[in-house]
């Protein structure tokens, strides 16, 4: 690829888990939100909410209540406790440890609305495309002030929870969490060729 400082963040960005304690400035959350927010959106509707999550309180019960969700669908699907404790422990470290983490999050409010279920359905698409590329963007713009980052899609299993957990309004629906904070890891990772998932017409 070519010299370009915008191909080597894309490149070099990587999904963080493990953060230092550092705090993260205010005014640093605000420049990856405003770049998120320039992302490109269905109609210019702009359809991304942001929840930002600083507080050990607002953490923990989050944290427990995405925790309590997922040992009962684990349960419900006969796993044993051993991977249960495993998956749910790990779950609480994430979110817990990261001093940032942000609910990233859709309305429908400003999206268009027709009176059948096929349109209805794809303005929902069209809805969820954009708030991904809202957190595209915010991921980059963590990588580029060097911030580590990484995407959970947990919330989408239970977005009731993190709804009623983080008091969000009725139209916000979870889409994501992103954690966030200065890296305490490195990573490498690659990329298949190229040629593996492109055809030429």
């Amino acid at each position: 690829m070519g010299d370009s400082a915008l191909l080597e963040a894309i490149t070099s960005r990587r999904s963080i888990r493990r953060y230092r304690p550092d705090p993260v400035p205010q005014l640093v959350i605000e420049t990856v939100l405003t770049a998120a927010t320039w992302a490109a959106s269905a109609h210019n509707r702009q359809p991304w909410r942001f929840c930002v999550i600083q507080s050990a309180e607002h953490k923990e019960r989050l944290a427990r209540a995405m925790g309590d969700r997922l040992r009962r669908d684990l349960e419900a699907d006969g796993t044993s406790e051993e991977v249960i404790a495993a998956d749910t422990g790990r779950s609480y470290s994430r979110i817990t440890s990261a001093p940032v983490l942000i609910a990233l999050c859709l309305s429908l409010v400003g999206m268009d609305h027709y009176p059948d279920a096929r349109r209805n359905d794809k303005e929902f698409i069209m809805a969820v495309q954009s708030t991904a590329m809202a957190g595209q963007n915010l991921l980059l713009a963590a990588h580029d002030q060097g911030l580590g980052a990484c995407w959970m899609c947990a919330p989408l299993f239970c977005p009731d929870v993190v709804s009623a957990a983080l008091d969000l309004p009725a139209d916000w629906q979870p889409q994501a969490l992103i954690t966030l904070g200065y890296p305490a890891e490195t990573k490498e990772k690659t990329r298949r060729p190229l040629e593996t998932g492109v055809v030429w017409r």
